[in-house]
């Protein structure tokens, strides 16, 4: 790439310490380019808050802030929680919201006339990777800068250094300084303390939880809620219909005073590290534990269990930025086919962190009290199991007589 012909810059701005002060960086190490900051509203509410006077006082020309609430809900986040998707635990809070930025970044570098896209990912990170595969889907042959691939600011210490020096304002102290991540559907902490595995979460510090409660003090009396779901959506709270949107809100509520959501990982990352970070997902963990409980319901087994498997490739190629592929949208298709008749509702009971299950309903339920009685019932003859045995065990009773023989 070179740096003579890059004239307008777009940058994934989000008003936080990395992209802060890549609008000066770019401006002093590319021409004094224009730079057009965009900033994708995934729900990360309070930080969207005079973002624009910032990012035009740092240099920036304009900002775009895009509203993607709904696409982010609909689009990324029901597909995966209706495909179990974990990584390692972790619910993809940060995973499944970047491809769609990026994509939306692609699509304003182009209506723009840009000559290339920034992001402020760490070259350590799995960020770089999830913008710019996202990026290249778009605008492939879109030239990318990635100032912490080139500038000789090693640490977020020397960040805050540089964002003083340049008048940058902050809204965090070298004290505060984790690296957040935060959208509707989840909040990530990592460094500081964190980066010692062998030091506690400070879960009853104040100010450290922002979408919850310790379960230390959460309330000593339980909250039961009921969720709706029709074909693998949810559809209503407690029996109230709203949108898949504004349930996962309501339940973050639910979920963060009672405790719910909390996850300290030591995760393997995509660039081969290993890397410690404390997760807030309330409502998430609460909306994949109903899902999960009413597909025990609904699902026959041999769909449940491939479902299970391919759960884990799922998770896989949205941890891995790999959201705009052949593969993930093939799995999509799959997945959708196996929530026709995942509809029902499920109650549960929170308490203290803790999911407790409290019933589950559906008309397509696979489960028949009848069939499954410990008591007297009419439609199982239980004689019939000594043929099934003899069959389901023949070709271990060959595998001994043959082995048998050859002993002798």
């Amino acid at each position: 790439m070179n740096k003579e012909n890059i004239k307008k810059v777009v940058l994934a701005y989000s008003g936080g310490l990395d992209t802060s002060i890549i609008i000066p960086w770019l401006k002093e190490n590319y021409n004094n380019c224009e730079v057009i900051a965009v900033s994708g509203n995934v729900g990360q509410a309070d930080e969207l808050e005079g973002l624009e006077e910032k990012a035009l006082k740092t240099g920036a020309s304009k900002l775009y802030i895009l509203d993607l609430t709904d696409e982010f809900v609909n689009d990324y986040i029901i597909p995966t929680m209706q495909a179990g998707a974990k990584y390692e635990e972790y619910l993809l809070g940060t995973s499944f919201a970047r491809p769609l930025i990026a994509k939306k970044l692609a699509e304003i570098a182009l209506e723009e006339g840009a000559d290339a896209i920034a992001h402020g990912c760490t070259g350590k990170g799995n960020d770089q990777v999830r913008f710019e595969l996202a990026i290249k889907s778009v605008a492939p042959n879109m030239p990318i800068i990635a100032p912490w691939r080139e500038w000789s600011i090693r640490s977020r210490e020397e960040e805050i250094d540089y964002a003083e020096a340049h008048n940058v304002p902050l809204k965090i102290t070298r004290e505060t300084n984790y690296s957040k991540d935060k959208n509707l559907w989840h909040l990530s902490h990592e460094g500081l303390d964190l980066e010692d595995a062998g030091n506690e979460p400070l879960y009853e510090k104040k100010g450290f939880l922002e979408m919850g409660v310790s379960p230390l003090d959460a309330p000593d009396e339980p909250t039961y809620i009921t969720l709706d779901f029709e074909a693998g959506v949810p559809v209503a709270l407690n029996d109230e219909k709203m949108s898949a949107k504004e349930i996962i809100l309501k339940l973050n509520e639910l979920g963060g005073k009672n405790g719910i959501g909390l996850l300290d990982i030591i995760e393997n990352r995509l660039v081969g590290m290993k890397c410690r970070g404390v997760y807030e997902t309330p409502g998430g963990e609460i909306l994949y534990a109903a899902h999960s409980y009413l597909e025990t319901l609904t699902l026959d087994k041999m769909t449940m269990h491939k479902k299970q498997e391919l759960s884990i490739t799922f998770a896989e190629l949205v941890y891995n930025g790999q959201w705009f592929t052949p593969l993930r949208e093939a799995l999509s298709a799959f997945v959708t086919s196996t929530q026709k008749h995942v509809t029902g509702k499920v109650r549960l009971k929170l308490y203290k962190g803790n999911i407790i299950k409290a019933g589950v309903w559906s008309d397509w339920a696979l489960y028949s009290e009848e069939l499954a009685t410990f008591g007297e019932d009419d439609v199982y003859n239980q004689a019939d199991s000594a043929g099934f045995i003899n069959l389901f065990g023949l070709p271990i009773k060959v595998q001994a007589e043959v082995a048998k023989k050859n002993e002798k």
